[in-house]
């Protein structure tokens, strides 16, 4: 699968070419995409977790971003998500950490960090040609539960090989509500205790703590959300929330089977998912270019700094940040 190229603002499709990666847990994995390019097969080190990969086709160095997913949900669902961002000139690694699972998220974080040390042994053959992982510049990024297995391994649950530089919690989510964390719990709330040692970016939706209707809870609760994450961590950290925009609504625009067809109707959602889609998509962007490339001009603009103007695809009902 491909995406179109149509340029450099963030909240578009960049100016690279990017290819969707599935690589099996297996002992011969295969590397498969619908670009003009011949198929290949190539034997690598097998990864700890089926893996979903974004990324440029063309001859470079990109940096990384680790992808974890959120409750129940598949990776193939955030497919037009990190295709967009794997287009501005990044590889995003997304495995699937489970299928099914109960409360416990210490297996996931365990999962994420050994996907994480096998990125040195096995990414670049699965890479296609002359495209090369700048294993230096890695961002962690997760939705909903997956943001909170982000946090977890960024706060060193689990130990990893590779240093993160950049965290970003996309509607991160630590249970059912306060008092009701899944194991192991991250927010302390003791405000600033995130002993973070890398910048942190929190984007949150207004309509993920509205309940869609009497018989299920909100999915992303009060007590438990991106504003609780926001307030345990210390500068530098930037927080969004989008007005009118739900829980899932940056995932694809099609979700197909059981739980893709979950997706319309647990949360409560916005009109379309494609404008929410492209925000956190472009603020991912904007936040890797400032914080593993040091170009910051898109993120201030999208902060609201002076000099480069940017228009936002969403209405923001909250922009804050510690610097």
């Amino acid at each position: 699968m491909s995406s179109s190229s149509t340029g450099n603002n963030v909240f578009e499709m960049g100016k690279y070419i990017g290819l969707l990666v599935r690589v099996q847990a297996q002992s011969t994995c295969s590397l498969s995409s619908a670009s003009s390019s011949t198929t290949a097969a190539k034997s690598v080190p097998p990864p700890p977790k089926p893996l979903l990969i974004a990324t440029p086709s063309v001859k470079g160095d990109f940096p990384l971003l680790l992808f974890l997913h959120g409750y129940l949900l598949n990776n193939s669902f955030y497919s037009q998500l990190i295709l967009h961002i794997a287009s501005h000139g990044f590889i995003v690694i997304a495995p699937q950490l489970y299928n099914v699972a109960g409360p416990d998220t210490n297996e996931e974080i365990k999962a994420a960090a050994a996907t994480t040390d096998w990125l040195s042994a096995g990414l670049q053959n699965v890479l296609p040609a002359d495209v090369r992982p700048s294993l230096s510049k890695l961002g962690l990024a997760g939705h909903s539960r997956g943001g909170k297995v982000a946090f977890a391994l960024a706060l060193g649950h689990t130990t990893t090989s590779l240093k993160f530089s950049a965290l970003m919690g996309i509607d991160p989510v630590d249970g059912m509500d306060k008092g009701k964390q899944t194991p192991p719990p991250v927010l302390t709330y003791v405000p600033r205790s995130f002993d973070l040692d890398m910048a942190v970016l929190v984007v949150g939706s207004g309509l993920g703590e509205v309940k869609r209707n009497p018989l299920f809870p909100p999915c992303a609760p009060k007590g438990v959300n991106h504003e609780d994450f926001f307030n345990e961590c210390r500068a530098p950290v930037s927080y969004f929330v989008v007005k009118d925009y739900g829980h899932v609504d940056m995932l694809d625009d099609d979700t197909k089977g059981i739980k893709g067809k979950a997706t319309y109707c647990l949360c409560k959602n916005g009109k379309a998912r494609e404008p929410m889609r492209k925000f956190v998509g472009g603020v991912v962007v904007a936040f890797m270019k400032a914080y593993l490339e040091g170009d910051h001009s898109d993120f201030m603009a999208i902060r609201g700094g002076k000099g480069k103007e940017i228009a936002i695809p969403v209405e923001l009902q909250t922009v804050k940040f510690l610097v």
